[in-house]
């Protein structure tokens, strides 16, 4: 471990980490409600990856600050408390919660459930809100509280908020107009394609509930999450492609309601309770993965037949239009001006010293603002110099902050959000001379990219089966990553977005089944990390698009790239890369120069010509 890991360990196990005060706090709010322990999600009523602050219940009471994770803390303090997070976390989980208060669930193998089953006991209740909960994991949990004798149990408001005194109000940001300029379709035909699909499945109406989904369907967007420009709102669809949309009348100007038009009932948020209760009779759709038990069980409280179906705009939202791949294309050209500005400006500032991670971090964000189209970072950005680049999912404060360091890597992951798209982009790059090591697995990084961004592959083929691609040159030196190697990307929406998906399928992960289609927009981003030494990641966007094969037989598939920035050179091993990848990178590179190199002025574009420059070139 380095001296800064260090600290940060220590800092996780301060005996005046706030986690301390606050789950004491939890459990004596437990112990007046008579359960034995309660559930503490990363979740919101809509059951978001993101979620606003005043959802950020898990992140207030143990100090976490990933995006996936959830808690449990038993009411006993001798039965203890437990946090699960995935492989991505591993490291940062025991940064920031304290390792004598919280077991740490993160290994393979291990699971909440099976530490809940282990230490609950029996006759144990085990409390969870409804509106943060889908209904498939309050019964994996049921089932796997049964042979131990304990119980799930819905409580009827959130502890939690109970003892956190200065929870934030949800956001009243109000929404704006996306123009069908931008999206490329109307919102009026998009419901009515949700009705002709409702007809065709004999339903009345369905319930759409993830945010994503709403904006999408209502062609608005919003500010009310973090990052994520989505309103905090509901919507029921019905058959004749009417709609409701619930969301408080504050946020909505005029503008937004002429967009609306009559043929969309506004109702405050809310009110959705009531919006349920009126389909008493009806049949209505409802996704399971993106709906939360309290809903399904407001449904069946008020007599609606509900069929379990996938949101029907996951699909058409997923596979863009043209008018959404022109604006993601363009939104990714501006994006890649803006960083390789910045690309320069850190080669050239770093090795002289005096920057560290939020410099560097913050000086991206203002290249970005002066495209004078940026609307919002798309997530925050993970600026991880040296050991903090280990960390897949870093987040930089002034507690783990570092310098850009000599002889060390420095990994930077952002994106932008831009009225006609959304960019992710992950650049490594070597502050002075980099190790042969460094050299090696950066190389290996590149090849996977390489091969997963050059796949010609038949249509019907599922991002598990693609996977490996990237990794198979890391494999070859017994070496991996812990995270997926591709995700769905918005249209000025979330940076992640499903059902797409390209990683391992090991126990049928989320997304890695579903069958890739032309119009998809995914990630490539294959990478490597040393604990306590560096990370790497070369990610691009990409489309999924037509290919034609001399004498297929079947219809093919490929990628186009969208991103553009340059890769650091002095990080490639020639000798490890094939012709035909050389050749790669030059094309790839030469593209760079001609999408970039009109939106900088002269001193930029002559570095950018140098680094973009056919590789064993001078």
């Amino acid at each position: 471990m380095t001296e800064q890991s260090d600290t940060l360990l220590s800092a996780a196990a301060r005996p005046d980490h706030p986690a301390h005060a606050r789950t004491a706090a939890l459990r004596a709010e437990l112990a007046k409600a008579g359960i034995d322990g309660f559930v503490v999600p990363i979740s919101d009523e809509h059951m978001s990856e993101y979620v606003g602050a005043y959802a950020q219940r898990l992140c207030w009471l143990t100090g976490f600050n990933g995006s996936a994770g959830t808690a449990v803390v038993l009411t006993d303090p001798a039965k203890g408390a437990a946090i699960a997070i995935d492989g991505r976390y591993e490291l940062q989980v025991r940064d920031q919660v304290p390792a004598g208060l919280y077991d740490y669930v993160d290994t393979p193998g291990k699971t909440l459930s099976g530490w809940l089953a282990g230490h609950a006991g029996e006759g144990a209740r085990i409390g969870y809100d409804a509106w943060l909960h889908g209904e498939q994991w309050v019964k994996a949990m049921s089932d796997a509280l049964k042979p131990v004798g304990a119980t799930m149990v819905p409580v009827d408001s959130n502890p939690v908020d109970a003892v956190w005194t200065d929870r934030p109000r949800p956001s009243d940001a109000p929404l704006r107009v996306q123009p069908d300029v931008v999206a490329g379709q109307g919102s009026a035909d998009k419901r009515a394609k949700v009705g002709e699909w409702l007809k065709e499945k004999k339903l009345d109406a369905t319930v759409i509930t993830a945010l994503d989904s709403v904006a999408w369907l209502f062609n608005v967007r919003g500010a009310d999450v973090s990052r994520t420009p989505v309103p905090l709102s509901f919507a029921i669809v019905h058959a004749d492609g009417t709609a409701q949309l619930f969301v408080d009348d504050v946020k909505l100007p005029p503008e937004v309601k002429a967009h609306l038009g009559n043929a969309v009932r506004v109702a405050p948020y809310g009110e959705i309770i009531h919006g349920l209760d009126a389909l008493a009779g009806k049949k209505v759709a409802v996704d399971p993965e993106r709906t939360v038990q309290a809903i399904i069980a407001r449904l069946e409280a008020a007599g609606a037949q509900i069929e379990r179906l996938r949101d029907p705009t996951i699909l058409p939202k997923a596979v863009k239009n043209s008018v959404e791949l022109d604006g993601m294309r363009a939104a990714h050209v501006r994006d890649g001006g803006a960083l390789s500005r910045f690309l320069r400006w850190a080669s050239l500032e770093a090795p002289k010293g005096g920057i560290d991670e939020i410099k560097a971090a913050t000086q991206l964000e203002a290249f970005r603002r002066e495209t004078g189209e940026l609307i919002d970072l798309s997530f925050d950005s993970i600026s991880g110099a040296g050991p903090n680049g280990a960390l897949m999912h870093y987040r930089v404060s002034e507690e783990t902050n570092r310098p850009l360091e000599n002889g060390s890597l420095y990994l930077i992951d952002s994106g932008g959000q831009y009225i006609d798209g959304t960019t992710d982009v992950t650049r490594t790059i070597a502050i002075g001379t980099p190790s042969e090591e460094m050299r090696r697995r950066f190389t290996q990084v590149l090849k996977g990219h390489i091969a997963l961004a050059t796949a010609v592959f038949p249509a019907g083929t599922r991002g598990s089966q693609l996977d490996t691609l990237a990794r198979m040159h890391l494999w070859a030196d017994g070496v991996d990553y812990a995270h997926g190697t591709g995700h769905g990307v918005g249209q000025f929406l979330s940076v992640h977005e499903g059902p797409q998906r390209i990683g391992k399928s090991a126990g049928g992960q989320a997304g890695t089944e579903e069958v890739l289609q032309a119009g998809m927009v995914l990630s490539n981003e294959p990478g490597y990390y040393k604990p306590g030494h560096y990370g790497i990641r070369i990610e691009n966007l990409v489309i999924v698009v037509e290919r034609e094969v001399a004498g297929a037989e079947h219809r093919m598939l490929g990628f186009e790239t969208i991103t553009f920035a340059p890769i650091d050179r002095n990080l490639i091993d020639l000798e490890m890369l094939s012709g035909p990848e050389q050749r790669w990178v030059d094309t790839y590179h030469a593209e760079v120069l001609t999408r970039v190199g009109p939106l900088v002025n002269a001193e930029e574009r002559a570095w950018l010509e140098a680094v973009c420059a056919p590789l064993g070139s001078a």
